[in-house]
């Protein structure tokens, strides 16, 4: 059996969870409440990890037993059982190398995203609003908390922008997958004529930044406006004048909150969603990785879609970086993504054209 321990590099893991327990042991561990709940927490992460390897361990060694005792007795039902356990320890590995993918510093964190709909008026607006719903059901799916923090309605119907915060466990390291621009074709249900439309919308993950990382925002960098949340949004947002927009005049960042029910509330969430795109595109400069966060800065329309999603004529979902594809598209859009995310997390490429 191979020994896939310095893949996973279990040793290393083992060794940071003895220096965790000299930290939580140390005087004065507890005097910093958050601090210490964040090793906790940490320390928590590396148990599931290790659990899980030697759960894998104890496999190899239950597999070898029975086939030393089927190659004894030449026994072929003993073998069938080996070959059902290679299975379940082949489906182990995968998962465990799955995991070891969301091994990024932010992967872990809670996160923030963002849905703007392209050029098209009304059809992109119904479209990012249908993208709102497949996103929020998806999160509902893994078990995570969301609460949108800022939503522009359509001018008829739909939505222009909204953001909403997701709460759980590699909430960012399976929402950054999602990020770029998605592409919609159907019938319109707007169109009196019933013609097909291609809509366009884009969207984009960034991770909830730690109170620890230290983020510098200038009071005077900073235009902040308020105004009155109205139109679709529903029990989403709060309909008095406490509605915080603030501008980040430097970089041009706009960020805004209207879920609170103060604006000194609004305002302290709209900064923190400002803080982590401020220290998201800190990292986009420092380690020149801007292709894989700069989704959102591309033309929402033809030509840099990464997913496109297809009513009409025909019914599919093809995911252009994967060629991962279906023809259940009404399961798509009611939130089972998982095939296209963890295939895209897994490094799974293919260089597809867009025949979707």
């Amino acid at each position: 059996m191979p020994n896939f321990g310095g893949l996973f590099d279990i040793d290393r893991k083992r060794e940071d969870i003895q220096e965790i327990e000299s930290r939580i042991a140390a005087p004065g561990f507890w005097d910093d409440n958050e601090t210490a709940q964040a090793v906790l927490r940490e320390r928590t992460a590396m148990e599931k990890t290790l659990d899980g390897w030697d759960r894998l361990v104890r496999q190899v060694d239950d597999i070898r037993t029975l086939i030393e005792l089927g190659s004894e007795v030449e026994d072929e039902e003993v073998l069938s059982e080996v070959h059902g356990l290679n299975e379940e320890l082949e489906k182990g590995v995968v998962a465990a190398e799955f995991q070891r993918m969301l091994s990024g510093p932010h992967d872990r964190s809670a996160c923030y995203f963002s849905i703007n709909s392209g050029a098209g008026g009304t059809e992109s607006q119904d479209w990012a609003e249908m993208l709102l719903r497949m996103y929020l059901r998806y999160c509902e799916r893994k078990g995570w908390k969301t609460e949108i923090t800022e939503y522009q309605p359509g001018d008829e119907a739909g939505l222009k922008s909204c953001t909403f915060s997701v709460t759980g466990e590699y909430a960012y390291g399976y929402l950054k997958a999602e990020a770029g621009i998605h592409r919609l074709v159907r019938i319109s249900p707007f169109d009196s004529n019933a013609r097909r439309h291609t809509s366009f919308a884009s969207v984009f993950a960034f991770p909830e930044i730690a109170d620890d990382i230290e983020v510098k925002i200038v009071e005077s960098d900073l235009r902040i406006d308020t105004y009155r949340s109205s139109g679709a949004g529903g029990q989403h947002v709060n309909t008095t004048d406490s509605a915080i927009r603030i501008t980040h005049i430097p970089t041009g960042i706009v960020v805004a909150c209207q879920s609170e029910r103060s604006q000194h509330m609004n305002k302290a969430a709209a900064l923190k969603v400002l803080r982590s795109k401020l220290y998201e595109k800190e990292l986009q400069e420092r380690e020149a990785k801007a292709a894989e966060f700069s989704a959102d800065k591309k033309e929402i329309g033809w030509g840099s879609q990464i997913r496109s999603y297809v009513l009409h004529p025909y019914k599919m979902v093809k995911d252009l970086r994967t060629g991962v594809e279906t023809g259940n598209p009404d399961a798509v859009l009611d939130g089972d993504l998982e095939d296209f995310i963890v295939a895209f997390l897994m490094g799974v490429r293919r260089n597809v054209t867009d025949d979707a």
